[in-house]
């Protein structure tokens, strides 16, 4: 893990033993609500048909909890990009209090029903196993099918990690946290070790739950996923 990254596990740990019994961050249960943080709005660019296309295939980290329409993960990577020179269509393909086990089950269909074969899916995923005592074998087995079948497609990766937050045990942190850079490694896909990476350090970026960004944390999310991305992506810029 990167700067701060045990002081960012340990409020996330506070967090969790806290939002444990919801089971899921950002289940159904808990309705969208408009945010009143906001990202400097610039106009958006016309971005082509056959632009590259991107799949943010994940939880509510990725889905834009409680965030407005141009606040999530996609949207905002994809306006990143642009300022960079870089242009891609970044698809929103997460969905709020997914498991490993849902997204495995969806991951099929949303790649046979993308408008192009992605050029990249930024996949992140296990959060909520956590959050519901779902074992790490079962987590490892579901992210290791997903790998698996994006390799098959002949599609890059870049996998974004989750950590156990302390409150869990060593046990289980400990059958945890290797998870994703085993698999990354495994399938040689890029790797960002921690979605939350300096964002959950710093309450102005988190949402009152303690669990998810607000919209000026997940620019941070943002900042250190684009870089990836871009060196990722064929001909980037």
């Amino acid at each position: 893990m990167r700067t701060a990254g045990w002081r960012s596990l340990l409020l996330y740990g506070c967090a969790i033993a806290l939002c444990q019994p919801l089971a899921a961050c950002g289940s159904a249960e808990n309705p969208p609500a408009s945010t009143n943080d906001k990202v400097a709005a610039k106009a958006a660019p016309v971005i082509p048909a056959d632009a590259p296309l991107v799949i943010a295939f994940g939880d509510s980290l990725y889905a834009g909890y409680q965030l407005g329409p141009k606040e999530g993960l996609a949207p905002q990577l994809q306006a990143a990009l642009a300022e960079d020179g870089v242009v891609a269509r970044v698809q929103n393909a997460g969905v709020s209090g997914d498991t490993t086990a849902a997204g495995r089950q969806r991951l099929t269909y949303v790649l046979d029903n993308a408008k192009a074969k992605p050029a990249l899916v930024v996949l992140g995923l296990g959060g909520n196993d956590m959050l519901r005592g779902i074992g790490p074998d079962q987590t490892r087995a579901n992210l290791d099918a997903m790998l698996a079948e994006l390799k098959k497609r002949k599609i890059p990766v870049l996998l974004t990690g989750m950590m156990a937050a302390p409150n869990l045990g060593s046990d289980y942190a400990g059958k945890f946290n290797p998870i994703y850079p085993e698999l990354a490694s495994k399938y040689e896909a890029s790797f960002y070790p921690f979605i939350l990476d300096n964002v959950v350090t710093d309450k102005a970026l988190m949402l009152g739950d303690n669990l998810h960004p607000n919209a000026k944390g997940v620019k941070v999310v943002v900042e250190g996923l684009a870089p990836l991305v871009e060196q990722a992506l064929p001909n980037a810029g």
